[in-house]
């Protein structure tokens, strides 16, 4: 494909710090490729407000009078990162022959962009940005990522170490991508399901230049759980085998019971009948609230609820001169 039509997405919540620099800095990756005629002039960077509370859509707006690539996308209120990049994508895979999706702060390195529509314009429907290594991480962060993904590997779930939401997606892909229709999003889990050629580019993930995480702890673990119970049911098994353990224990503890009153060498006493109770307990609650995860999950499914919802389209409205040019060349 010679020049094809690319559209970078960027999911927004409360980056009114960094917003300015990261459209600049985007804005001149685009402009570069164009100028190279390595993709199409009708190009643009898309920036989704995933229902932010600062200034983030006003700053859109205003870089949308300044520049003619720059487009934004609002929800009406908060939906999720995942959702933000859903929305994205759906929005622009018609009238795009690529996306690629960054992170508003930018910590993933946006200068293999062009590599990233090299190896696209070469025959690959899925480029990869992958981190090459952890050094800008806390000890615990390292700790914590590597204990997820060596988890996930074990109960037979594919992804790709180290590599977050920075890629690049044919139309094509975008389009299978779309027929997965979970409310449950884990794009990291599905990309690899789509099967279709892959590259991967690794790069060396920098600080945030202004701004905060949106990305907590707390944040952290449920997206790990989300991961994990959206592929998996092996959660659920271990509970079988932890329950199966624990039983096992428990009739030899009987049996010991029973040895030990026949001896008459039996100590009466409620030390080891409280610790029993405490522990198959809480056991028991862990067990039900795992089952009670799935449980919810199912609930949130059924319902068959919109992912997000769109209160501004600025895409769509600008790109429709285009369309309307690409169906009178068709006819």
């Amino acid at each position: 494909m010679r020049n094809p039509r690319l559209t970078i997405i960027v999911p927004c919540y409360n980056e009114e710090e960094v917003l300015p620099k990261s459209a600049q800095i985007l804005g001149d990756i685009l402009t570069q490729l164009i100028e190279k005629k390595q993709i199409n002039a009708e190009s643009k960077l898309l920036f989704v407000d995933d229902g932010s509370k600062d200034n983030t859509w006003s700053l859109i707006q205003g870089l949308e009078q300044q520049s003619t690539i720059v487009t934004g996308l609002k929800f009406s209120r908060n939906f999720g990162h995942q959702n933000a990049l859903m929305a994205g994508m759906k929005t622009a895979a018609a009238t795009s022959d690529a996306v690629i999706t960054i992170d508003a702060d930018l910590q993933d390195d946006q200068t293999i962009i062009p590599e990233m529509v090299a190896r696209f314009k070469a025959g690959s429907d899925i480029v990869l940005g992958v981190r090459n290594d952890r050094s800008s991480d806390s000890h615990f962060k390292r700790w914590t990522a590597e204990t997820f993904y060596g988890l996930m590997g074990k109960i037979g779930v594919q992804l790709v170490p180290d590599h977050a939401d920075f890629r690049l997606l044919s139309q094509r892909a975008v389009t299978a991508l779309m027929a997965y229709s979970e409310s449950n999003l884990f794009l990291r889990g599905i990309i690899p399901q789509l099967g279709f050629p892959t590259t991967k580019l690794y790069y060396q993930r920098k600080a945030r230049f202004a701004g905060t995480s949106k990305y907590p702890f707390r944040k952290m673990m449920a997206f790990a759980m989300d991961g994990i119970t959206s592929f998996s049911i092996a959660p659920i098994k271990a509970i079988l085998s932890v329950g199966i353990v624990i039983s096992s224990v428990s009739l030899l503890m009987m049996l010991f019971a029973l040895v030990q009153g026949f001896l008459g060498t039996a100590v009466t006493g409620w030390s080891s009948l409280m610790t029993s109770l405490w522990f198959l307990g809480g056991m028991q609650l862990i067990g039900i609230s795992i089952v009670g995860e799935y449980v919810g999950k199912i609930f949130t499914e059924v319902k068959h609820r919109p992912r997000y919802i769109i209160e501004t389209d600025d895409y769509t409205a600008t790109q429709q001169p285009a369309v309307l040019n690409q169906k009178q060349a068709q006819r």
